[in-house]
Parts: C-alpha cells; sequence; structure tokens
C-alpha cells in the first residue's frame, strides 16, 4: 500500500479578493447561535449563514436538526452561484499570517492526511464528545467539503519558516482585519517548485500536534473511513488544516471560578491552601509569571499561591501541568471538585476577557473563589500529546483565532 503523503496541496474554495471581508467570520465554535445571528445581520455573504445556519431559521430550532444542516449547504450553493466563492483552478498551498496587537505568526493552509491522524502521526491531546463529532460529520457530509481548519503545529523549522515566509512576499489574495481588530492575510502558493519543496520540508517532520480542532479532525477521519472503498474520490482522506511553527503560537491562560468554597469559612479555607501552597497578600491582581504559581482572588483581595514544589510529579507529562496540578492540590481535596467536566460549581475563563473579569465573577457573589493560570506552553502541549496522553479539559486557549471561510476543502 502507498503511504500518503503527510500533506498535499489542494484546490481551495475561497472568496473572491473583493469579498473576503464581506465573507470572513469567526470560527463557528466561538459564538453562540444567538450572538452569530447579530454578527451576520445585514451581512449575507458572511460564512457565518453556512458555518452556523441555524442563524437563517426559526430561533427555536434544534441546532442538529437536518434543516440545519441542509441550509448550510443551500448558502453554499447560493454564495458560489453569485460568484462570491470560487475555486482555485490547480491545486495549490495558502500562507496565512495572522496579527493580534504585536503578535504576529505566520502558517500554511493545507489538506493534512487522515492517514497520518489515524496513525497518530498527527497528535491529538483532548477527549472528544461523540454529539460534537457528529455534528461535525453531518455538517461535512451536507457540504461535501471542510469549511473549519483544524489548528496544527508544527516542530521547530527554519526551514519550513523561511519557505512559507517567501511567499508572503507577494500580493496577498485576501486582506482581512475582522471587527475584533485582528488581521487576516492569505497568499496563493502556485507555483510548483515551492509547492515541491513544502511537501517535502513538511512531510519530513516526525510529527504534527493538533492544536485545536479535535472534533473537526476525528469527524474528517470518521467521514474517510465511511468513505472508503465505495469508489469515491480520495480527497476525504485529507482534512483542511492550518499549520503553524509551535514556537510562534500563543496559548493564554485558561482560568477558572468556583462557586463557593466547600463549606469553608475564609480564614479555614486559607489555611487549607496554606498546607499545599506558601500564600502570600497582594495589594494588585495576581499574573502568574512562571509554572508552579497561581493567582487567587477571594473575598475582595488577591494572593500569590507557590506550590509546594515536592507536590509536584515532575515526570508525569499530564499531572506535572499547572492545570492538573491546581485540581490535585486545591480543586479536589479542598473544594470537592474532582471531574472538571461535569461539575457545574466549576466554570472557566479564557485569559483574553482579563483579570478584571475573575474579579467581577467573585465580586458579583455569583463565584466565592478565582484562579488566575500561568498559560500552558507549547512544549508541555506536545509531551503529552508524544506520550499519548490527553490534557485535562480546557487547559488551553489559543489567540488569535483562526477566521473561517477564508478557505474550504471541497470532497469531490
Amino acid at each position: 500500500m502507498t503511504t500518503r503523503p503527510l500533506i498535499r496541496p489542494f484546490t481551495g474554495l475561497r472568496p473572491r479578493s473583493e469579498h473576503a471581508a464581506a465573507v470572513a467570520a469567526p470560527p463557528y465554535d466561538v459564538l453562540s447561535s444567538e450572538e452569530a445571528r447579530q454578527r451576520a445581520a445585514g451581512k449575507p455573504y458572511s460564512f457565518l449563514h453556512i458555518s452556523k445556519a441555524e442563524i437563517d431559521l426559526p430561533p427555536e430550532i434544534d441546532h442538529y436538526a437536518p434543516e440545519v444542516y441542509a441550509k448550510s449547504a443551500e448558502n453554499l450553493r447560493k454564495m458560489i452561484a453569485a460568484g462570491i466563492l470560487f475555486r482555485d483552478s490547480t491545486p495549490c498551498y495558502y500562507a496565512y499570517r495572522l496579527v493580534m496587537g504585536t503578535h504576529t505568526q505566520t502558517g500554511l493552509i493545507a489538506a493534512a492526511s487522515v492517514a497520518a491522524y489515524d496513525a497518530k502521526r498527527i497528535r491529538k491531546h483532548e477527549f472528544t464528545r461523540p454529539d460534537k463529532e457528529d455534528d461535525r460529520v453531518r455538517q461535512i457530509e451536507a457540504l461535501d467539503a471542510q469549511t473549519g481548519p483544524v489548528l496544527l503545529a508544527h516542530p521547530d523549522s527554519d526551514d519550513a519558516e523561511n519557505l512559507i515566509a517567501a511567499a508572503t512576499r507577494g500580493t496577498p489574495i485576501a486582506d482581512v482585519t475582522a471587527d475584533d481588530g485582528i488581521r487576516h492575510t492569505l497568499w496563493l502558493i502556485d507555483e510548483a517548485q515551492a509547492i515541491a519543496r513544502i511537501s517535502a520540508v513538511v512531510g519530513a517532520m516526525p510529527s504534527l500536534y493538533i492544536a485545536d480542532g479535535h472534533h473537526r479532525s476525528a469527524a474528517a477521519s470518521r467521514v474517510a473511513a465511511a468513505r472508503r472503498g465505495k469508489g469515491r474520490p480520495q480527497s476525504a482522506e485529507y482534512f483542511l488544516a492550518v499549520i503553524f511553527p509551535a514556537r510562534q503560537m500563543r496559548i493564554m491562560d485558561y482560568n477558572r471560578v468556583v462557586r463557593d468554597l466547600n463549606g469553608h469559612r475564609v480564614d479555614a479555607f486559607l489555611k487549607a491552601v496554606g498546607e499545599r501552597c506558601t500564600v502570600t497578600a497582594s495589594a494588585t491582581p495576581v499574573k502568574p509569571q512562571c509554572t508552579g504559581s497561581f493567582g487567587m482572588y477571594l473575598d475582595g483581595r488577591w494572593y500569590h499561591l507557590v506550590i509546594r514544589p515536592e507536590l509536584v510529579p515532575t515526570q508525569d507529562p499530564v499531572r506535572r501541568l499547572d492545570v492538573s496540578v491546581l485540581t490535585e492540590q486545591i480543586l479536589a481535596p479542598v473544594l470537592g471538585i474532582a471531574d472538571l467536566r461535569r461539575d457545574t460549581r466549576i466554570d472557566f475563563i479564557g485569559g483574553i476577557r482579563g483579570l478584571p473579569e475573575l474579579e467581577r465573577r467573585v465580586n458579583s457573589g455569583e463565584m466565592a473563589v478565582a484562579f488566575a493560570m500561568y498559560p500552558t506552553q507549547m512544549a508541555e502541549l506536545m509531551s503529552v500529546a508524544d506520550a499519548g496522553e490527553v490534557m485535562p479539559p480546557k487547559s488551553t486557549w489559543f489567540e488569535p483565532k483562526l477566521a473561517d471561510g477564508m478557505v474550504s476543502h471541497v470532497l469531490d
């Protein structure tokens, strides 16, 4: 059996340059249906009409109803018929740059191998939920296309970065600054020699790592398996991916807030925490600057927590993560929260919202205590994935987010 290449170029479905700003939209999974409805109001070509087609149906409709997927496919066909979206005539790669404030990352849009995913060469670090997988499978099958890219990271490679940087010296095919201020710029890579060199350099990498998009990649694998051997074209053996250098990617803190102190008074709670950490009161909000360090907001005051080193299992790639240490040393034994997936007493706040959001949730009385985290590092994510393990829920918050609609992968 011939080994499939790790990545390959593809004939992308994308907006014409003059329509890119009208089409580009936030990822389908970062907006509620009501938020998407508001964002797409007066924007007939917003990709939200495809990625969250329930916004064009009665508000009470089940978001997983067959009518939603059918509407998504109908909206896609209409945008193609109107000439808003078109398909490149030859297989290409695409260079994609994201700029958020002072942060810049430049990567590659490619079709990534399902076989490599199934063989764990494209490595994951999260569990998936069957209902969310089912949703993505239905969306892919309804559209006969993958419209939500999987965010991948590749190990550090000067050669790969230089090849992609070279592609960005030309005129972009799309340059969009979204409502949130994030700039999305796209360049076409259609020259045969450049394609061959990129395929060779990336293809020689031992592994790629899923940063975000575990449900999308799992769904792509299921679709490929269902179509395999039925005489369908082999485009389903690849999935839409955006691949960035790991050293360029930015993970923000993913903070925790807890509804009550599990029956403890404030002084008793502080004493219990002090048995596992050094606790220092702070006159200012505490944003941790290294692993093993936490900020805690309680009863109108900030505290700096440093976990006792002997409590950190340094040889275990999962248990040594700060998100694991906090659970094992404080959330579970002191606050009685061991199952972060199901316990309704805990909530999670992405670092993009800042420490004031932690204060707000506690000061309002909705929550009793907040914990500010040091961000999980890419090296930690890759170590967990290399070990074939999974990270605790809500371990990573990647920013900036990719845009939906910039390029889609059609399954011929």
